[in-house]
């Protein structure tokens, strides 16, 4: 590695300073109800990072023995229902108890140590949660992964990771074991399931007669914690790295600011267990606040049940896709009731302005938006008692100074498009990541100026909104204007004919290049004059939005491509169209 480079990414990777003063403890005191004062919350906000930092034992323990003392409510650490009527629920007490017997399975059972990794691929069953807590007792160093993971993609992960684990579920383990010999440092294999499986350990039948007595290690603040793949939308997957401080004590800003949450808060997330989503708002942000952690077991995502769900339970605070409000507004009829519900937020890509504002009229709540990646926690949100601007992601979290940069790091003026960058210089904050696994050079590229560079495009208002324009390889230039493809997605989003779609440019001799959308129309519409169908599109979004942007290509499509997160890999269809495949 050369000297320049060295220079970048231990820079980049500067762990926030020590200060060798007592813990503060502030990330546990209820969240501000209101953020009207936006600026002095944003200017008084402090976390210190303590040299020694582990979040079962400074936090989750912590809970448990406010419950003993009776100075928190009764209200459960852990909840979770599936459609058959079955029910778990567990007080921090109680969390504390199973993860230590777990904790123990690894080390005496799988022979793991400190820093070992875990990988882990398990549905929104109880023992995901449990083994979350336990690799924090262990500080083994866990790689969620997704229940949709193929061979390949698996393959990829157990190799790439060096994992000397991997705990998964009855489906799953049979294509491990068709891999497995592949994977040379892979020693041990659990399973979560009713029946036993030849070469696997059981960790159900193990749970029986494990011991719950268990010393959490000692693990210094800036000690990898976990790991999560990125979602590959270009190139191969790559391991972001996130310490004990970066989430353990980063993410209490989402739950503290952004999900308002108290110990009396019942909080559901339904995101995927594999994502890091999962880990924001399933795990460490309710769990920093002492609130309930709900789940609702679903193998896939069912409105119907969603919404009885957020009916029949005293569920508070609710966190889902934008795409899953779309598909609730759809399914809403008047007998649902959310009695206890008062505070929504949306994640993972943009909300549609319509979505948003059917959702309040249905249920008289608003949406609150938030912004981050993989490599980051809650980088920008609308945060409650904050005026709600329609298609806007709010402003920066409280732990990041946000700016909107040029390509040579320098500070863009208000409503000039640019991208979207966090401050690390001089001081890195708490709650970025630390680095891509093994790749330097991809750590050192996201550096520029003073800047993390997110890789996504923006504005930034005269009030201090930041607005998501796009991806920063995504950004269409047609006839001298730049064109982001989400604003012409949620335009076409709005017919009635579309279910689905994807902008991506396309080549034009005139104009060099252009906007082409890919539709997978409703299936009412299927049979419909195809051409006739596109006019009405083109029509539609030339009404809908600034009308340079309409979709002078259109094709209707059976489906898009998409990565196993679910996003839509709009490079696949950029390539293509490019001839470039």
């Amino acid at each position: 590695m050369n000297i320049l480079l060295r220079i970048q990414c231990s820079q980049l990777l500067r762990i926030p300073k020590v200060s060798g003063r007592a813990f503060h403890k502030d990330y546990r005191l209820p969240a501000p109800q209101n953020f009207s004062d936006y600026e002095s919350i944003k200017q008084d906000f402090k976390i210190e990072v303590p040299e020694y930092f582990n979040f079962a034992k400074d936090v989750l323990d912590h809970w448990a023995k406010m419950e003993k003392t009776g100075k928190r409510p009764s209200n459960p650490a852990f909840w979770w229902v599936n459609d058959t009527g079955e029910e778990v629920k567990w007080n921090f007490q109680e969390l504390g108890s199973l993860s230590k017997k777990v904790a123990n399975i690894l080390i005496e059972s799988c022979d793991l140590r400190k820093g070992d990794r875990v990988i882990v691929i398990l549905p929104a069953i109880p023992e995901w949660w449990l083994i979350n807590v336990a690799c924090l007792r262990t500080g083994t160093v866990l790689i969620p992964g997704t229940i949709q993971l193929t061979e390949n993609d698996l393959l990829y992960r157990l190799q790439t990771s060096m994992a000397k684990c991997i705990i998964t579920n009855d489906t799953c383990a049979v294509t491990v074991d068709s891999i497995a010999h592949k994977c040379s440092i892979l020693k041990s294999k659990l399973i979560v399931s009713e029946k036993p499986r030849e070469g696997w350990g059981n960790l159900r039948e193990m749970m029986k007669n494990a011991s719950d007595d268990h010393s959490c290690v000692k693990t210094r603040h800036n000690e990898t914690m976990t790991i999560f793949f990125t979602s590959g939308t270009t190139g191969s997957p790559k391991m972001t790295k996130h310490t004990h401080s970066s989430y353990g004590l980063g993410l209490s800003t989402n739950g503290r600011y952004w999900l308002d949450l108290t110990t009396s808060d019942i909080m559901w997330n339904t995101s995927d267990t594999g994502w890091a989503k999962s880990a924001w708002s399933s795990v460490f942000s309710p769990w920093s606040l002492g609130a309930c952690v709900f789940v609702r077991y679903m193998p896939r995502f069912e409105p119907a049940s969603v919404l009885k769900t957020l009916s029949r339970f005293p569920i508070t605070v609710f966190c889902s896709a934008p795409t899953a409000y779309r598909m609730l507004v759809l399914k809403w009829d008047s007998s649902y009731k959310f009695k206890s519900l008062k505070h929504c937020v949306s994640a993972g890509e943009p909300i549609n302005p319509e979505v948003s504002e059917q959702w309040k009229n249905k249920t008289g709540l608003d949406i609150y938006e938030g912004y981050g990646q993989t490599e980051t926690v809650l980088i920008c949100g609308t945060f409650k008692g904050m005026k709600i601007k329609y298609g806007s992601m709010g402003k920066p979290s409280p732990a990041f100074d946000v700016k909107i940069v040029d390509e040579n790091g320098s500070i863009l003026p208000p409503k000039e498009e640019g991208t979207i960058g966090i401050r690390i210089r001089p001081n890195q904050p708490l709650g970025l990541f630390a680095g891509y696994v093994g790749e330097p050079f991809k750590t050192a590229s996201v550096v520029c100026g003073d800047f993390y560079i997110t890789g996504d495009r923006g504005y930034m208002d005269e009030d201090g909104y930041i607005w998501f324009v796009g991806r920063a390889d995504d950004i269409i230039l047609s006839s001298g204007y730049r064109i982001g493809p989400f604003e012409v997605e949620s335009a076409l989003a709005e017919h009635p004919a579309v279910l689905e779609s994807a902008v991506v440019s396309s080549p034009d001799q005139i104009r060099g290049e252009v906007v082409k959308a890919f539709v997978i129309l409703k299936s009412d519409f299927k049979s419909h004059d195809p051409e006739k169908i596109k006019n009405e599109l083109q029509e539609h979004v030339k009404r809908t939005t600034a009308p340079y942007k309409y979709p002078r290509k259109v094709e209707f499509v059976d489906e898009l491509p998409k990565t196993i997160s679910g996003k839509i890999k709009r490079n696949e269809l950029r390539k293509k169209e490019w001839g470039k495949v």
